[in-house]
């Protein structure tokens, strides 16, 4: 059996002011093209299917579209649970639609998936809070699921009956998920786990999160180390850190795929993609990591001079950049303008003046009865050993002159 396992898609995600909604269509459909290409059995999407609780319309259709496409009319189960940045209420909200075309909507931990079969199609028959089983026409074995959304402290304690904080979040998911994998994950057919959590390896490294991404914290509970999942589960299919890795072993296989672009300037460079995974009973699952290549580049880039700096943007123009420009004078309009006209790309320019060093010594002594645009420039040499440009003095003056708005 194959599935494919994708997650962190942040549809309606903004870069700073800069729409991604295009680069997300063009890499949804690489997704789609791969699991046909493919011809994978399953999907799962791992959490965080949306960026924010109240999402554009735009990423609504986009994802209702993406995963119909992706079900094959129902002929292929995609499952999809909520994630810390989704609303578990929307999540549910498409459920009895959803279902009539294979997408298997789990927003809350501990839901229940009704039993239905899709025309032509797959049947899910074994339910039971946090577990669903699913029969598929070509295998004679069946694809089990055990899956946990994302609970934040309030819906554990509803759900999981975490009722106290100290009680350890590791040690409850453990009994949880090992009472379900003894009760319905024989050797008889495929195991899986999929759940949107910050999960690690005891004794391994602390991952980073995601810069801008939403710490997962629940309450002052501990961590979630991989040593809670059962060892009935073949493949477990994580979402949350936006950086393909593996943090199991290659027997048992605790996979976080990636999310499909780069969503900060904190993950230029990090190769995005998809996971497949092949995996029979009683067998080790193996996994592949897919690339994807729709989608804008992301670039952290640091010049010391100007005419380097705008080669570099002329030369690479399908890109969104970070800039750092270095000089020992304040960058004047016209450079910023040649900047800027050199590539439609540029989220933020982080100008560096380098401060001459000063000897204490020699430091005049300033005087306070002078006017303030020389207390200025005064200042301004000493702090960076040079004087203001007229730009920046025409700008304090500006400021001085400005009247203070007041209300009637």
């Amino acid at each position: 059996m194959k599935i494919l396992h994708t997650s962190d898609w942040h549809l309606g995600k903004r870069l700073d002011y800069f729409s991604r909604l295009e680069e997300q269509r063009a890499v949804l459909v690489e997704i789609c093209e791969i699991a046909d290409a493919e011809g994978v059995d399953a999907v799962i999407v791992a959490g965080d299917l949306f960026d924010a609780f109240n999402p554009p319309v735009e990423a609504v259709e986009l994802l209702y579209k993406t995963l119909r496409r992706l079900s094959r009319e129902g002929q292929r189960p995609v499952i999809a649970i909520a994630g810390n940045h989704d609303s578990a209420d929307r999540i549910d909200a498409p459920d009895v639609l959803a279902r009539e075309c294979g997408i298997i909507f789990i927003g809350y931990p501990q839901a229940i998936i009704q039993p239905f079969h899709t025309k032509n199609g797959f049947s899910i028959h074994t339910t039971t809070t946090g577990f669903l089983e699913i029969s598929l026409p070509r295998y004679n074995y069946p694809l089990r699921i055990i899956h946990t959304p994302f609970a934040n402290e309030l819906r554990l304690k509803q759900f999981l009956g975490l009722d106290d904080k100290a009680q350890q979040l590791n040690e409850l998911l453990r009994k949880h998920w090992l009472t379900i994998g003894n009760m319905h994950c024989d050797n008889q057919g495929i195991n899986l786990l999929t759940t949107h959590l910050y999960m690690l390896q005891r004794g391994g490294e602390i991952l980073e999160e995601p810069e801008g991404e939403k710490p997962i914290k629940v309450g002052h509970a501990d961590l979630v180390y991989s040593d809670a999942i059962p060892p009935q589960i073949q493949y477990t299919a994580l979402g949350h850190l936006h950086r393909f890795q593996n943090i199991g072993n290659e027997n048992r296989p605790v996979v976080y795929p990636s999310s499909p672009l780069a969503y900060s300037f904190s993950e230029a460079g990090q190769a995005k993609g998809v996971v497949i995974v092949d995996v029979v009973p009683e067998q080790p699952a193996q996994y592949r990591f897919v690339p994807l290549s729709a989608g804008k580049k992301l670039h952290r880039k640091r010049f010391k001079d100007i005419d380097a700096a705008i080669l570099w943007l002329n030369e690479n123009p399908n890109t969104l950049v970070e800039l750092t420009l270095m000089s020992d004078t304040f960058l004047s309009s016209a450079d910023m303008k040649r900047i800027h006209e050199a590539h439609d790309g540029i989220i933020h320019i982080i100008p560096i003046v380098q401060q001459t060093t000063s000897n204490p010594a020699h430091t005049q002594p300033i005087n306070l009865d002078q006017h303030i645009d020389m207390l200025f420039k005064d200042y301004f040499q000493h702090r960076l050993g040079q004087q203001p440009n007229p730009e920046l003095m025409d700008l304090l003056n500006e400021v001085i002159h400005c009247e203070t708005e007041t209300e009637d």
